[in-house]
């Protein structure tokens, strides 16, 4: 059971190359992995990519931009395998991943989504600790030394509280993710949102402690800019009110009021919001304060 790894890429060549390296160093030879280069201007990832002779990588480019969740879309359409994952282009996946999540899989053959350890690391590579991430792994994941699954309800509640999972490191069922899709007009929280729609459809997601990914956390992402200008809060407000819409047809109660209360979302609107004052950025101001105090409506 190979494991499908589909890259979408859009920006710097030389971590992408990072990226492709951690691929082709998996101890576990079960994997294909396409690079799909959503019309970067700079050509430098395909010449690179062209030129490695191993037939399991394949790259891929875009006649015309599609977007961020275009480009999930187009690598999702482009996946072949059972098990897919779609990590950043400048992510590093640890010799054991592929490893790792193949075993867990074939031994939790009821698990949607698998999401296992990772650590964060900064733009060069070197281990990082920021407030997210302290947040997400001490007081948001649920803990367990063993491998656990989580499904319904409860799993909801736990990621309408705070998402503590780390988009680019999960790896789905390709026919789960295929039947739900992901959702036009939530880029920043498109990953959520398709974990959550998985969810309420009946799936479940198996937290795996072994740590074998590596997530760059830089100041230069979508979302940490979405943060800044205050956009990102504007979009989880919307998105916050479509889930508590959705838990509330399914008649889960808990879920839906979490989602209106989405107490770390406020809490992160909260923690910018001083820098926003310092810069002068009165859009970004109103948008953090809507967000942190006020009431979430469809």
């Amino acid at each position: 059971m190979p494991l499908d790894i589909l890259v979408p890429y859009w920006g710097d060549p030389s971590l992408l190359r990072t990226t492709v390296e951690s691929v082709l160093a998996q101890t576990d030879p079960g994997w294909t992995l396409t690079v799909v280069d959503d019309a970067y201007p700079d050509l430098t990832a395909g010449e690179y990519l062209s030129g490695i002779d191993d037939p399991r990588v394949r790259y891929v480019r875009n006649e015309t931009n599609l977007g961020l969740a275009g480009n999930f879309q187009r690598c999702l359409d482009l996946a072949t395998e059972d098990l897919v994952v779609f990590p950043g282009c400048d992510d590093l996946l640890d010799p054991g991943y592929a490893a790792t999540v193949l075993a867990a899989a074939e031994r939790f053959p009821q698990a949607t989504v698998v999401q296992p350890g990772v650590r964060v690391v900064d733009q060069d590579g070197n281990p990082a600790s920021t407030l997210v991430d302290t947040v997400k792994q001490r007081f948001l994941a649920p803990r367990s030394r063993t491998a656990r699954l989580l499904s319904g309800e409860s799993a909801m509640v736990g990621l309408m509280r705070g998402n503590w999972l780390y988009w680019p490191s999960l790896t789905f069922r390709r026919e789960a993710v295929a039947s739900v899709g992901f959702r036009e007009g939530f880029p920043v929280v498109l990953d959520l949102a398709l974990v959550v729609d998985l969810l309420t459809a009946g799936g479940s997601v198996l937290r795996v402690p072994e740590v074998c990914f590596a997530y760059r956390r830089h100041t230069g992402s979508a979302s940490s800019e979405a943060a800044v200008d205050g956009s990102r809060f504007a979009e989880e407000r919307r998105y916050f009110a479509l889930a508590a819409t959705q838990a509330v047809r399914l008649g889960w109660r808990r879920a839906a009021r979490a989602a209106r209360r989405h107490t770390t979302s406020r809490a992160h609107a909260l923690a910018q919001l001083p820098a926003a004052v310092r810069s002068g950025h009165r859009a970004a101001v109103g948008e953090m304060v809507r967000h942190a105090i006020g009431p979430t409506r469809p």
